[in-house]
């Protein structure tokens, strides 16, 4: 009686599979409706949860003849997993980001990876009766054609072309965030750039593999440590999805989303561009201090001035050549540096002073003060303390 043996690898790849689609379910039960950016995370993971099976079915000795012989039409199609999971990484970095994401006709062009592997399957592969595909797969010959090589590299390569695009989305939020917030070490992206950056190393070992194997059609070289890198990477991409799902979870609903169009630079009303109204403005911050807010924003201070808060982002680009979170904390520098040098405050901590003038992290406030100042905040005490 033959049996299927399954080794400690198999076993690995087998609960990475259970583990997404366990996860891609209790994210698509538990998450509200309002909350488009779950359902992007449980979309990746079940594309992704097709991905070690296909590895399983693909290299497993007796699981590949199995699925050959009972789902012939199917073989090799559970693979497309590769070619979506990093699409919806990027959608979900993307709808969880930018405030009101919408999916838009033109997205469909995402597929067209997919649509190419479709149908370069149908005429490298399905084209060909029963038994000549079993013949092609039971030595491995299809696997190893310099065809399939050249695609599965091409797929892992635009794989690591979304990992970049999303790390381009992360940092373009962290950048627009700075012009509506004057706080934005409350928004811990650390996390998110942990996994993307994580995943992005997954899909470059892979596609360095994938180069290995085509380079191996043209130069002579022992190939068994290809099962190394391969059987490596099963074992942290388990702990990576753990991770990512984990700390999805955990921080998402820490994230402020911003807008996802750029602020457009129109015309500016005269008064606007009058340098007398960015005096005004800077002697309303002096004399009401609105900045000793410490979560206040670029919404909140136009109200203020009765301002349309895209007029105010110009006009702080216009004459202060600075974006909102540069503006306000350049005052609450000030304020602190008065502090510091001021005998009355000599009683208060420096983590008190920063607290008091809108700051919620020593780190910027140390360096906001260092990069405005030139010293850190305990020199700059200590030189006009003791003056």
């Amino acid at each position: 009686m033959n049996e299927t043996v399954f080794n400690i690898h198999d076993l690995v790849l087998v609960m990475t599979a259970l583990q997404c689609a366990g996860f891609a379910l209790l994210l698509i039960v538990t998450n509200p409706p309002s909350n488009k950016s779950n359902y992007f995370l449980a979309a990746f993971l079940l594309a992704h949860a097709f991905i070690p099976m296909h590895e399983l079915i693909l290299w497993g000795e007796d699981l590949k003849m199995i699925a050959l012989n009972n789902t012939p039409r199917l073989f090799l199609w559970i693979g497309f997993g590769y070619y979506l999971d990093a699409v919806l990484l990027y959608f979900y970095v993307k709808s969880l980001v930018f405030d009101g994401f919408q999916l838009q006709k033109r997205d469909a062009l995402h597929l067209i990876p997919l649509g190419l592997f479709a149908l370069f399957l149908d005429i490298t592969f399905y084209s060909h009766s029963l038994e000549v595909r079993i013949a092609m797969i039971d030595d491995d010959i299809y696997m190893y054609s310099p065809d399939y090589l050249l695609m599965d590299f091409l797929c892992k390569a635009t794989r690591i072309g979304y990992c970049v695009a999303a790390l381009f989305l992360i940092m373009r939020y962290r950048n627009q965030l700075k012009t509506i917030h004057s706080n934005i070490a409350r928004v811990d992206i650390r996390w998110l750039i942990s996994l993307v950056v994580g995943f992005l190393i997954i899909v470059m070992t892979e596609a360095f593999l994938a180069c290995a194997k085509l380079a191996h059609l043209f130069i002579d070289f022992h190939p068994d440590w290809f099962r190394v890198i391969g059987l490596t990477g099963y074992y942290v991409v388990f702990a990576l999805v753990f991770a990512l799902v984990f700390s999805s979870i955990r921080y998402f609903s820490g994230f402020v989303p911003v807008q996802q169009e750029e602020l457009t630079k129109k015309p500016l009303e005269d008064k606007l561009l009058n340098s007398h109204f960015a005096e005004k403005i800077d002697n309303m911050m002096r004399e009401h201090k609105p900045y000793l807010q410490p979560d206040i924003t670029l919404d909140m201070l136009a109200e203020t001035l009765n301002i349309p808060a895209r007029d105010l982002s110009l006009v702080f680009s216009r004459h202060f050549d600075s974006n909102f979170y540069d503006f306000i904390n350049r005052y609450r520098i000030e304020e602190a540096k008065k502090m510091l040098a001021d005998a009355k405050y000599k009683s208060k901590t420096i983590t008190h002073i920063y607290l008091d003038v809108g700051f919620n992290s020593k780190s910027v406030f140390n360096t906001f003060f260092k990069k405005q100042v030139g010293q850190t905040p305990s020199a700059y005490r200590q030189e006009h303390l003791s003056q």
